[in-house]
């Protein structure tokens, strides 16, 4: 198979994009590294990837380059690219909707005049918001809590409507709060178990009680790859949701047990976006992709912990 991947330098896309090589696959990378993070870390997401013959990475940027030379004759595109960031989007919204928005419409045109076969895309559990029930379900109305949950839920609609439309076989996938090797450097996991390494302070937003469903890095790939080979309609839309929904005191009693010793906290005000929970119903993954969650919460903490010890 030949496949498209967007932020190929990211957490998720790197390591989907291993994934891919690893089975035989043919992987387009492209990525516009921008600067949310330092390029550094980026690259060395991308270290293992450019060893391998199947495997090429294009600087380009879905906003303004051209797009169909780039997926024609994919049989896959897996769109992980986006501007990420709850707290950022309430102060730069122009870069969050062309990120988000307009890349996405690009993208979409593309993969429709070069008909790929399926496009995979990277939703997120922010388009809930502060849902009135939990475990939310596709179907529940979606009511972002900030700016980055808006442009996600607009892109969200933009491959529903494309495949309406003109029949784009698009797959849309909530993401809940992911962690793992690779995890970029402002998530509260990276830095948590960061400052659990170094004897640092760790700044708690709120007071601890908000409630997280955290996925593991490698079920949200497995979900990826399932989500290609799934026979399901244009236009669906799936919760991807680990099933380890915690507190934020529970993660860091889990963290110090990992760790083997507990982390400092400073308590802060909750910031404006953060919503207090979130937990996804997963039967619709588990009827129609055929997935589900393999890695308990321990475990994952136990291998991004690892990863943090490599980088030393």
């Amino acid at each position: 198979m030949r496949a498209v991947v967007t932020g190929v330098a990211g957490f998720i896309g790197s390591t989907l994009a291993e994934a891919l090589i690893a089975r035989g696959d043919h992987v387009l990378g492209i990525d516009c590294f921008t600067p949310y993070y330092e390029r550094p870390r980026k690259e060395a997401n991308l270290s293992m990837l450019r060893k391998q013959p199947d495997f090429e990475v294009v600087d380009a940027d879905l906003r303004s380059d051209d797009l169909r030379a780039l997926v024609d004759g994919a049989d896959a595109v897996f769109h992980q690219a986006a501007q990420p960031g709850v707290r950022l989007s309430w102060s730069s919204f122009a870069e969050y909707d062309s990120h988000n928005v307009l890349a996405t419409q690009r993208l979409l045109d593309a993969v429709r005049d070069a008909a790929v076969g399926r496009m995979v895309f990277a939703s997120s559990s922010s388009v809930y918001g502060n849902a009135p029930a939990y475990p939310t379900a596709e179907d529940d109305l979606p009511r972002p809590h900030s700016p980055y949950g808006v442009t996600k839920l607009a892109a969200e609609h933009l491959c529903r409507l494309y495949a309406d439309n003109w029949g784009v076989p698009t797959v849309s996938l909530r993401y809940f709060t992911v962690y793992g090797p690779r995890q970029r450097p402002d998530m509260a996991t990276h830095r948590l178990l960061e400052a659990g390494l170094t004897g640092a302070t760790f700044p708690l937003l709120g007071d601890g009680s908000a409630v997280r469903d955290f996925t593991f890095v490698g079920d949200v790939v497995a979900a990826n790859l399932a989500a290609h080979a799934a026979d399901c309609a244009p236009g669906t839309v799936a919760n991807i949701a680990g099933g380890a929904s915690t507190t934020m005191a529970g993660l860091f009693s889990l963290a110090a047990d990992v760790l083997g010793r507990p982390v400092a906290v400073d308590p802060m005000a909750a910031q404006a976006g953060d919503v207090h929970r979130t937990g996804g119903s997963i039967e619709r993954a588990q009827k129609l992709l055929g997935w589900e969650p393999r890695t308990d919460l321990r475990t994952g903490l136990a291998a991004q912990l690892e990863w943090h010890r490599s980088l030393r």
